[in-house]
């Protein structure tokens, strides 16, 4: 049975939700309550529209689907003590119609590319709307207050977040064109636009987790597929004649002007991250952490999954993050070489990166759409489980050979 083409609209629903309404003035000033409306409005309808889908709620069980269940249930208990305000319960029902989502979604799971294309599709959207705001306003798009890098003009997007979309399709479209499922010209297309919105974002994590990324999910190929030895080669001979050439203007781009006690301390990072890990916590915070809020402290972004989910949801939610993605992890490091195994590493390897500097691994968020892809691509369908051990026919024994077992 094939994919819906609805289910298309579903993810693209599940990844405007995961947009954000907080971020850059915009050319039309929008009210944030308008724009949480949208996105929320956009969850309820990918739930809906996912439960129309699959009416008779068929799922693929999965451990990372069950673990990102039992982060929701860690998060509705530390929650409801109220530490958090009210607003903390509302993000626990986002959460688990997000995490409803998924598991309606499930059903088509089937390890093949057809999330990775809906996930290209959708971001490169996105992306287009950050063009056209640049085209429209280029002051607006890149404005003093952050230092110059390219954010959304017309959505409140952010340079970490536009960096983010513009580093994750890149890189999956790339894998695609590896193992020839997409046409070159409109690939080319993809990864041209969106590295030249990464470049103008100035994102070090994404860009980080572009090549890291890219480095490991080609290199799980490079034994099996020629098309990956020879890109691999190339890759690394541009590479170092870029260092050497360029030089001095990647070490610029890569500073942002910043000086060395600021790129020490990560923009600022770091201090929040102390003052966090300083305030004295009850057992039960510890464990279970004081509810799902904002992802800041003090006031400021705490920009790290990590510390983000200690602080709302404890020791419990950190070891249940840490094992959907050591449980990714192992799933794909055990498959046999393969595209969807390398797009899956790619994602999750990029995840794992982008955790340092930016939250959102124990939230509704990109991330865990990068990670329920990954998933996608990890799954065996139930119907090719069943053709690989198809059912031996039972043969018809002659009378007469029975009757000679009998004597």
């Amino acid at each position: 049975m094939g994919t819906p083409r609805t289910v298309g609209i579903v993810w693209g629903l599940l990844i405007l939700n995961t947009l954000g309404s907080a971020g850059a003035q915009t050319i039309v000033p929008l009210p944030r309550s308008l724009i949480q409306m949208v996105t929320m409005g956009a969850l309820v309808a990918a739930f809906t529209l996912a439960l129309v889908l699959n009416l008779r709620l068929r799922i693929q069980a999965g451990a990372y689907l069950f673990l990102l269940t039992l982060l929701l249930v860690s998060s509705v208990i530390s929650s409801a003590r109220l530490e958090s305000g009210f607003g903390a319960l509302f993000r626990c029902v986002r959460l688990a119609l997000f995490v409803g989502t998924l598991w309606l979604l499930s059903r088509w799971w089937d390890g093949g590319p057809t999330f990775v294309r809906h996930h290209i599709r959708m971001y490169f959207a996105v992306l287009g709307s950050v063009a056209v705001g640049l085209a429209v306003s280029p002051g607006a798009a890149m404005p003093d207050l952050y230092g110059g890098r390219l954010v959304g003009a017309l959505w409140p997007l952010t340079p970490p977040q536009i960096g983010q979309y513009a580093a994750v399709i890149t890189g999956l479209t790339v894998l695609l064109v590896l193992g020839r499922r997409t046409d070159r010209a409109g690939a080319a297309v993809v990864i041209a636009a969106s590295s030249v919105l990464l470049a103008l974002t100035h994102t070090r994590t994404a860009t980080l987790g572009l090549f890291i990324g890219l480095a490991l999910a080609i290199g799980s190929l490079v034994l099996t597929s020629a098309a990956a030895r020879r890109f691999f080669t190339w890759a690394v001979l541009c590479a170092a004649v870029a260092a050497v050439v360029f030089g001095p203007a990647l070490r610029t781009w890569f500073l942002r002007g910043q000086s060395q006690e600021n790129f020490s301390s990560l923009t600022g990072r770091a201090k929040v991250w102390d003052a966090l890990l300083a305030v004295p916590r009850t057992a039960s915070e510890q464990l279970f952490g004081v509810g799902l809020g904002d992802k800041s402290f003090g006031g400021l972004p705490i920009d790290n999954s990590w510390l983000a989910v200690y602080h709302e949801q404890g020791l419990t939610g950190i070891a249940l993050v840490a094992a959907f993605i050591l449980v990714l992890g192992g799933v794909a490091l055990l498959r046999p070489p393969s595209l969807s195994r390398a797009c899956a590493i790619f994602l999750i390897s990029y995840c794992a990166i982008a955790s340092y500097t930016e939250a959102g691994l124990g939230d509704a968020s990109p991330y865990l759409l990068h990670l329920a892809v990954a998933a996608s691509l990890l799954t065996t369908p139930a119907a090719a489980t069943a053709l690989s051990t198809p059912e031996i026919p039972r043969q018809r024994v002659p009378r007469w050979a029975r009757r000679s077992e009998v004597t």
